[in-house]
């Protein structure tokens, strides 16, 4: 099994960084990669299109208000993995409650490819995502 984790200090509060990014069906909000998302099977699943055009579903399988974080598995998508489990977190940092860490990780099995290409692949997708939700935080 393969992994990554990527984290990003934005500037503005744990509760604010929440409010965007916490709902499962947010990603459309912050995420240029995803310009569409639809809820499934009751909110528990999200049909994700990205800008290819491509189709990624997702099943909610842990939720933390408390915690600021979930966590989800890949039910299909066309990346080179399979068992893809992650979880998208916001930290708070101390002495800092204008600034939040969210932390972006993900575990799975590489399926053609090497370990170290599917964590790279992820990895980006992690950081792109984190720098874009960092523009859009920072605008609003």
């Amino acid at each position: 099994m393969a992994s990554t984790s990527v984290s990003r200090v934005v500037h503005a509060s744990p509760e604010a960084v929440w409010n965007l990014i916490g709902g499962f069906h947010s990603l459309s909000d912050w995420l240029p990669y995803i310009p569409e998302s639809l809820s499934e099977q009751g909110g528990r699943a999200r049909r994700l299109t990205n800008a290819d055009g491509e189709v990624i579903i997702e099943q909610l399988t842990a939720y933390n208000l408390q915690g600021r974080s979930y966590s989800y598995a890949i039910l299909q998508a066309p990346f080179p993995v399979t068992g893809y489990l992650s979880t998208l977190r916001v930290h708070a940092l101390p002495g800092r409650p204008e600034a939040a860490e969210v932390q972006w990780s993900g575990r799975f099995v590489p399926e053609g490819v090497s370990d170290e290409e599917a964590e790279a692949l992820f990895a980006g997708i992690y950081r792109d995502g984190l720098d874009a939700l960092a523009a859009a935080i920072e605008t609003r």
